[in-house]
């Protein structure tokens, strides 16, 4: 629908095999476009577009490397909205033993610390910035089009704080992530990664969008997780499908979806450094293949996509695991577990690990069998009844590194292209995103206005109270 391809896989091909990459756009992946000769723009060579990726690859790393060992730089924030969000915060704060004290060609790393900005609520940047220093602050301004209304919006109020607080360098301070080059040297921004148009969003971490990521664990680290990445994505393409973990887990999607009719599912990560997993699933799957027509514009029949949804799970157990047991939606379940602890523990923190693993065990253990009326001889009342028999799966991970992560990452891309293939949608596309940012330009200046013409009556009542609030409270500033 966008006449684009989706070549993400090339982010993460390894520098050194280059030869055994797909030689051009064929015939096959042709087919599979509604308007072919869009499909990569003119870029139908696919050894050039990867020669591409590798240079921008190796630019970026090297700039990480130097920003890793600039000790004026303490601070790096991240403005960007979704894929050039949730990424990256994913990816930073699972891999935080890969960051603190790392040492890169002998050179002593001075660690930094990450901030993500997203929000149109002032109070998130605000917040950010009482935290940092114009002098030493490195701001990354990710927008693949350069035009986003949350992240430009937010960086230009960064810009607007720095040279208020002093700072005298946009140039050194400011990055662009970003396609659009002429955009962000406009901005005052010299210094730009850029990427292609077959990138989408939720498939940006591996592209120039993981800076940040790299400027945390540093360039072997990153390649270490593009390689896990790659690991899957040779496993997805080359493992028969009964063994095929992407195939396999969309087939139990599927089989959950529609043929039982859950309409969810819980995701819960018993990693700490997986906390934002649960949001990461919720754009990559909803936003993909939150979809009611097929690829030929007819209305489907059926449900896609469900809910995605779900918090770590030491957290849920004292919270939603009451209604994962007793309640009356069934809900599968998938636990996400790491069986090593974290590296370097001190002694007094043994036991952590032991005990999440057994809560992890035990969970999956109660969903399956639940708690029958009779218990050992003994009558069990109807409100401690459990009926058992809900579904989970359990992925486990030996440790969290970077490989395993990137592993674990691109095992979910290629579940959500199995589940649209299933369903017959385009996972590609996001019109539902799309139409509230049209709206929203057009009732931006109604607010002002007070305008409510041609407006439903809802959304007119609704302007009508906010451009009242927004009067009084111009009135009790004068």
């Amino acid at each position: 629908t966008e006449h684009r391809a989706a070549l993400h896989y090339l982010l993460r091909w390894p520098d050194g095999r280059t030869r055994d990459a797909p030689q051009k756009y064929t015939q096959e992946m042709r087919a599979q476009v509604a308007q072919p000769d869009l499909a990569l723009k003119g870029s139908s060579n696919l050894q050039a577009t990867l020669q591409d990726v590798l240079c921008t690859r190796k630019a970026m790393l090297a700039f990480a490397e130097a920003v890793r060992q600039d000790e004026q730089m303490t601070d790096v924030v991240n403005i960007g909205i979704g894929g050039s969000d949730l990424g990256p915060q994913l990816a930073i704060q699972a891999l935080d033993d890969f960051k603190q004290g790392a040492e890169s060609a002998g050179l002593k790393i001075q660690p930094k610390r990450f901030h993500f900005v997203s929000s149109l609520d002032p109070q998130e940047l605000m917040s950010v910035l009482r935290q940092v220093r114009p002098q030493s602050t490195l701001f990354l301004v990710a927008s693949k089009s350069f035009t986003t209304l949350e992240t430009m919006t937010n960086a230009r109020a960064a810009r607007a704080w720095f040279l208020a607080e002093g700072g005298t360098d946009v140039a050194r301070h400011f990055v662009a992530l970003s396609a659009n080059t002429q955009a962000a040297a406009g901005f005052g921004i010299s210094t730009c990664f850029g990427f292609w148009d077959w990138v989408g969003g939720r498939y940006s971490l591996w592209s120039s969008i993981g800076l940040s990521v790299a400027i945390a664990i540093g360039a072997q680290h990153f390649q270490d997780m593009l390689a896990g990445a790659h690991a899957m994505d040779q496993h997805f393409a080359t493992t028969p499908l009964e063994r095929n973990l992407p195939v396999q887990l969309a087939l139990l999607d599927v089989w959950y979806r529609n043929f039982h009719g859950m309409g969810s599912r819980c995701v819960a990560p018993y990693a700490y450094g997986l906390r934002r997993l649960p949001a990461y699933l919720q754009q990559l799957e909803m936003e993909s293949n939150g979809k009611r027509v097929d690829q030929q514009g007819q209305t489907l029949p059926y449900s896609t996509a469900p809910v995605v949804w779900g918090e770590p799970a030491s957290n849920g157990q004292h919270a939603f695991f009451q209604m994962l047991h007793q309640g009356t939606d069934v809900v599968p379940v998938e636990f996400v577990v790491v069986k090593q602890a974290p590296p370097n523990l001190p002694s007094y923190m043994s036991q952590h690990q032991p005990e999440l693993l057994a809560n992890a065990l035990a969970q999956a253990q109660a969903l399956t069998q639940g708690v029958l009326p009779s218990l050992d001889g003994q009558n069990v009342p109807a409100y401690r009844e459990m009926p058992g028999n809900r579904p989970s799966t359990t992925l486990l991970l030996e440790a969290l590194t970077p490989r395993s992560l990137g592993a674990l990452i691109a095992l979910y891309e290629h579940r959500v292209l199995v589940q649209a293939a299933l369903w017959g949608i385009n996972p590609f596309d996001q019109y539902g995103v799309e139409l509230g940012k049209t709206l929203a330009q057009d009732l931006r200046p109604r607010l002002n206005s007070g305008d409510s013409s041609g407006l439903d009556p809802s959304t007119a009542a609704m302007l009508a109270r906010l451009s009242q609030t927004k009067t009084l409270s111009e009135s009790e500033a004068g």
